[in-house]
């Protein structure tokens, strides 16, 4: 079908894709659930905020669930040296997500105040927490994990989880907070009516407007004091994989090389900024889906951005540039590839053709009047 290096770059693509979905859509839901005990004051408001992402959220996480298993098949090396590297990170992840189904489905079991609050406060530590790992972990990914492979491509971490928390990952790690949080306020526009709606347009604009500031602020950031990665000399796309077989160097602004090589590149961050501006532009409009619109495309020209400039590094290594692992040198066999390449243009179409349904099936706003006729049947 394809040759091993064409594979290669195809995945690379896909998982982008794949990263993008789930950022677009389960980006949403995490969005909402932070803003839940902000903008939803009365048990009612908040109902309807629950229940403006409650039919769906579970679907979302299918996107979630594919980029994993996706990355890892198709990187196993990444696999194994990440999970060394983020498992504290990884595993508070995980244990902030178990927060979201048990909080919607135990919310409405007691008819208490303090019960419901508490619900409302796990499902917003089960939204906030990913997000802010998330982008904490692209911060590191950025400036470099402390790891290296011995001769025998044994990879030995040497970082801790506090040593993530620097101020360059904290920052990324707000940024997708704000950004999120941005685009789950423009998903409340949509679907929501009334005071929820109303409360949602402030909060859109500014969290709009954080996420262009810390864009820029971050941005400045990679340029002067950041340390990027670039490959010395040529590579072999179809060669076995071993992240030993190049030379790489390190230092501040070298993660915008690929923008002066394929100038196309510098659409990414555009796109980021102009979406981000026409969206604080059209808060106000009555019909929330421009705005919507805008955040995702927002979204996808802040991952577009990082991407284009990190290819072909996945995870640099900031203790020996040359153990660096790139789509090159980080893939599974041919083989594996090709096989998984068949499943995703058989599956992934699916997923897109059920997602689209549903929604179409659930369109319409969440309001308190339907809250109150299908209360039985509500979250």
């Amino acid at each position: 079908m394809f040759d091993y290096e064409t594979l290669k770059l195809v995945w690379w693509c896909l998982i982008g894709v794949l990263m993008i979905c789930f950022a677009l859509t389960d980006g949403f839901d995490l969005g909402v659930g932070t803003l839940l005990p902000f903008i939803g004051r009365t048990d009612t408001e908040r109902r309807i905020i629950i229940n403006a992402i409650g039919p769906t959220w579970e679907g979302n996480q299918t996107w979630f669930i594919t980029f994993g298993g996706a990355s890892f098949a198709a990187w196993p090396l990444v696999y194994g040296t990440s999970f060394s590297g983020f498992y504290v990170a990884l595993l508070l992840v995980l244990f902030a997500l178990f927060m979201r189904p048990v909080g919607f489905d135990y919310r409405g079991k007691v008819d208490d105040p303090r019960w419901r609050s508490a619900w409302d406060w796990a499902l917003f530590a089960g939204s906030a927490v990913p997000a802010l790992v998330f982008g904490v972990a692209f911060g590191n990914l950025l400036q470099g994990v402390p790891f290296f492979f011995d001769s025998d491509l044994r990879s030995t971490y040497t970082g801790g989880f506090f040593a993530l928390l620097n101020p360059f990952a904290l920052l990324c790690g707000v940024l997708a907070v704000t950004m999120l949080v941005s685009h789950g306020a423009a998903f409340l526009r949509v679907k929501t009516e009334g005071v929820v709606a109303r409360r949602a347009k402030p909060v859109l604009r500014i969290a709009t407007l954080l996420t262009l500031v810390l864009f820029l602020v971050g941005g400045y950031l990679v340029l002067t004091s950041v340390p990027g990665y670039l490959i010395v000399g040529s590579i072999d796309g179809n060669a076995v994989a071993n992240p030993l077989n190049k030379d790489v160097i390190a230092a501040p602004g070298l993660w915008i090389t690929n923008y002066g090589r394929y100038p196309a590149t510098l659409l990414a961050p555009v796109v980021a900024l102009a979406a981000g501006l026409l969206a604080i532009v059209t808060a106000g409009l009555r019909n929330g889906v421009v705005t919507f619109i805008a955040t995702g495309l927002q979204i996808i020209g802040v991952i577009l951005t990082a991407a284009c400039a990190m290819f072909p590094f996945v995870m640099p290594s900031s203790l020996d540039p040359r153990s660096s692992l790139t789509l090159w040198d980080a893939a599974s066999s041919r083989l594996t590839l090709e096989i998984m390449l068949f499943i995703t243009i058989v599956m992934v179409p699916v997923i897109f053709f059920y997602t689209g349904w549903v929604y179409r099936v659930l369109r319409g706003k969440v309001s308190a009047e339907t809250i109150e006729r299908d209360s039985h049947v509500m979250y």
